[in-house]
This record gives C-alpha cells, structure tokens and sequence, in this order.
C-alpha cells in the first residue's frame, strides 16, 4: 500500500467519530454504534460504553469485536468503493483507577469533551480494543490487509 493511501485510510480513525461495533450475542452477530478514539502514537482504541448496552455485556462475555469505520458517503462516490477500515479486535475493560483508565480518559474527553459529565455515571466503563487484524479498502481493486508489527506501525500512524 503506497504511504498516501494508508495515511488517508488512517486518518479515518482520527476524523470519523463513530464506529459501528460488532459483537457476538447469544450465539449470533450484533450490530452497534460507538464513538471511539485513538491517541496519538497508541495502537489501541477507547470507547466509553454502558452496562445496560447490549454490546458491553457482550464484549465481556466475548472479547473478541469487529469495528468498522468508513468515509462520509457523498455523490460521486459508489457506496462499494467508500474508504473503510475494518478492524478485528480484542476487548478489555480498564480498571476504573488505573494509570490506563486515566490516559484514555484524558484521550476520550479531549476528543468528546461533551462526554464529560457520563464519566460521573457509575454503570459507565473504558474498554480498551487491541486490534489484531484490519482490513483497509481503500476503492475498489485497492484493499490491503494488516496484522502484526505492520498493523501496529499503521496505528500509531
């Protein structure tokens, strides 16, 4: 993949706010939204969820999750050939006193600083997601894979 096009797909992950966020529910695929950041230099997206959501019980009974970010669609673009990232990715609950929970704190309010006063909420949790994989399309014909120390450099960006 040429520098240009995996620096566009990532800044994907740093414009586009929201995600979708696949997890397994009882046995069958689920759909949600989340917003979700990724600092800078990290290789791990936050996303700040609920305990009565859905998904967040599912995660925890299935750390395993997909996310999936893609571009704004507009009128002269396909909806086959939207820029996308997929992302295949392990889950894990931060532990709400830690030096990790404060970071992605900091990360998570910088960008949403709306979010602030959901952080008070006591049914609230960080959830780091550790992708191990990632599939980035980039139109059609133009679609990579990533995994290990390739996946890792393109997150950090």
């Amino acid at each position: 993949m040429d520098p240009d096009t995996a620096l566009a797909l990532r800044r994907l992950l740093a414009t586009r706010p929201v995600a979708s966020l696949a997890t397994l529910h009882h046995g069958e695929p689920a759909l949600s939204m989340v917003p979700f950041v990724l600092p800078a230099g990290d290789t791990r997206l936050y996303i700040h969820v609920s305990a009565l959501a859905t998904h967040t019980r599912d995660l925890q009974q299935h750390a395993r999750v997909a996310l999936l970010v893609m571009a704004e669609p507009d009128a002269d673009t396909l909806a086959q050939a939207l820029p996308r990232v997929a992302l295949q990715a392990d889950a894990t609950v931060l532990e709400r006193d830690s030096p990790e929970h404060a970071a992605a704190r900091a990360a998570y309010l910088l960008r949403f600083p709306q979010a602030a006063p959901i952080f008070e909420l006591g049914d609230f949790s960080l959830v780091a997601l550790q992708p191990v994989a990632a599939r980035l399309v980039a139109g059609f014909g133009r679609a990579h894979s990533l995994v290990g120390a390739a996946l890792a450099d393109w997150l950090r960006g």
